[in-house]
């Protein structure tokens, strides 16, 4: 009885795939399915789908914080939804304030407004992805909604202690990469935003002491890069991260290390896989608390074990948004150990956006302060991250006093924060050649099987080299780029009727063979959407794309096997 039907549906998705192959790339098209997504990529507080948790989805909790009581209307949607409402055991001012693992159940955190996640398969809203969406949002006209994410936001930072990963109770002991303050000028710079100068100045002046707040995280000690006067990534939880729901992902990084013994930094220690209480106990301090973690206690293969400095790093990469990468060590297991170009950037940036702030606010002095943390961000990032004879950017592990030797593609975040000097600029510019693709902008030069690695290449990472290109007068360049990268959108687009969270670069397609780490490749999708749009208007405000770009293809260096 089940045959027929099922084969029905499978001659109908080859009748289909088969046509959109045969499509022509259309941007209107294209423009069209991102114009729908935002519809279907919307969640709030009011609708089951965003309330339950497809993990757990008979058992889905909604955490507000200690001491909110929750609006009549989300008891009735959790009433409707068959979900449970809590609140967090204590107060939660900073981030790692509470500890995840105490809590008797994850779950949700609340957001009072509607929202736009990155794609079907979620129903939280992401840190460093909002950024993103919220441009798309300013570019399509939705500004209601762009709002609506900046006050989410801002509502993180009072309740929760910063903006998070995203909005799960799993992840208050993590941040992303600060990009609030960009999130705020995208509004603050729309006119639609605000219904007058008076509504908008009343809303800067709320969220300015937020924005402040959310910026102290990469002050504190923890987020400090030694003593080189730039940050870190770093999260405030220990061991395995527990959203993790089996031990496969870290049983994997042993697998990898045990086959590649000359590429592990030190991540793996030998320990039985059932020790008795006293190594139990030793765990704790060497790798992680087997008594209280089932993914610790499964983390374990032909004898070995990882560090807790290999889990220190791991979370370290996830905070970074590069998860998973082979840059920052082999499974981004050293991130801890990195002045990133990419973090000082998007901070120096954000102090240069504190600092207009305050000056428009009338706050003198708090605009003077500002000003000198960005000119002391700058002179550290030219002193640690900038290598003169290669004209490029390089991430410094200041552990070990070394700078890496493995270029990457957030070299060019210094253009989109304004740090770089115009020469620097002009050097910076000769470095397209080791990234620049049929597809567009690929993570690295190196192929290691993980994501954020070659052959791949990302929306945000795209875009910012190419919106930072632009503003230092770089247009041709900059076009070329944005016109590679929507290109590669739209054949993929035209292919299969979907928008991806990131694509092959060398083959500027959505055909993606991930080896380490999260192979899917979901589709959505909320970044690539901000992005298309963003580069949309680039290229048509440059008189549009020119000739098949051919430079991608000839120019860099093969790729080397990781």
């Amino acid at each position: 009885m089940k045959v027929r039907p099922l084969l029905a549906s499978f001659v109908f998705a080859i009748f289909v795939t088969t046509a959109a192959s045969a499509a022509k790339p259309d941007p209107a098209k294209t423009r069209a399915y991102i114009d729908h997504a935002w519809n279907t990529l919307t969640r709030s507080a009011d609708e089951c789908r965003a309330l339950v948790d497809p993990k757990t989805p008979s058992s889905s909790v909604v955490y507000m914080a200690w001491h909110v009581t929750p609006p009549a209307s989300l008891v009735a949607s959790a009433e409707r939804c068959h979900v449970k409402l809590a609140n967090l055991p204590a107060p939660t001012r900073e981030v790692g304030d509470i500890e995840p693992k105490t809590l008797p159940a994850q779950g949700l955190l609340y957001l009072p407004h509607p929202y736009v996640v990155p794609g079907g398969m979620f129903n939280e809203m992401y840190g460093w992805d909002s950024y993103f969406i919220v441009l798309g949002l300013v570019a399509d006209h939705r500004n209601a909604l762009a709002l609506d994410m900046v006050d989410n936001a801002l509502y993180e930072i009072e309740h929760y202690g910063a903006v998070l990963n995203a909005n799960r109770t799993y992840y208050l002991t993590r941040s992303q990469p600060p990009l609030l303050s960009a999130m705020m000028t995208a509004v603050l710079d729309d006119p639609a935003s605000f219904p007058d100068a008076q509504a908008r100045r009343a809303w800067l002046e709320r969220a300015y002491p937020e924005a402040v707040h959310n910026y102290e995280l990469w002050t504190r000690k923890q987020h400090l890069a030694g003593n080189t006067g730039l940050a870190r990534y770093f999260d405030y939880g220990h061991g395995p991260v527990i959203e993790s729901p089996t031990s496969d992902y870290y049983v994997g990084v042993i697998r990898w290390l045990l086959a590649h013994p000359s590429q592990n930094p030190g991540y793996l220690i030998k320990a039985p896989q059932h020790p008795d209480a006293a190594q139990a106990a030793g765990l704790k301090t060497t790798s992680c608390d087997v008594t209280t973690s089932k993914i610790c206690a499964g983390d374990w293969l032909d004898g070995y074990r990882l560090t807790a400095d290999y889990y220190l790093g791991d979370r370290a990469m996830r905070e970074s948004g590069f998860d998973t990468d082979f840059h920052f060590g082999p499974w981004g297991g050293s991130t801890e150990q990195y002045a990133g170009t990419g973090l000082n950037s998007l901070l120096y940036r954000y102090e240069r956006d504190l600092q207009h702030f305050a000056t428009e606010l009338g706050k003198t002095a708090d605009a003077e302060r500002w000003g000198r943390a960005a000119e002391a961000r700058r002179a550290a990032m030219n002193k640690y991250l900038w290598q003169p004879k290669q004209g490029r950017y390089m991430d410094y592990d200041f552990v070990t006093g070394k700078v890496s030797t493995d270029p990457y593609l957030t070299m060019f975040y210094p253009l989109w924060a304004g740090v770089a000097s115009k020469q620097q600029a002009g050097e910076l510019v000769k470095q397209l050649k080791l990234f620049e693709r049929k597809g567009g902008l690929a993570m690295s030069t190196r192929v290691t099987g993980a994501q954020w690695d070659a052959p791949y290449g990302w929306a945000p990472t795209n875009w910012i080299a190419a919106k930072g290109l632009d503003d230092y007068g770089f247009h041709a360049d900059a076009v070329r780029i944005s016109c590679e990268f929507t290109g590669t959108i739209d054949r993929s687009f035209a292919r299969d009727g979907t928008i991806r969270e990131k694509y092959n670069m060398y083959l500027g397609n959505a055909d993606v063979n991930i080896t380490a780490g999260y192979k899917q490749n979901v589709i959505g999708f909320g970044w690539t959407n901000g992005v298309y749009l963003k580069m949309r208007n680039l290229i048509e405000a440059h008189g549009g794309c020119k000739a098949p770009a051919v430079r991608a293809v000839e120019h860099g260096p093969a790729p080397v096997p990781g």
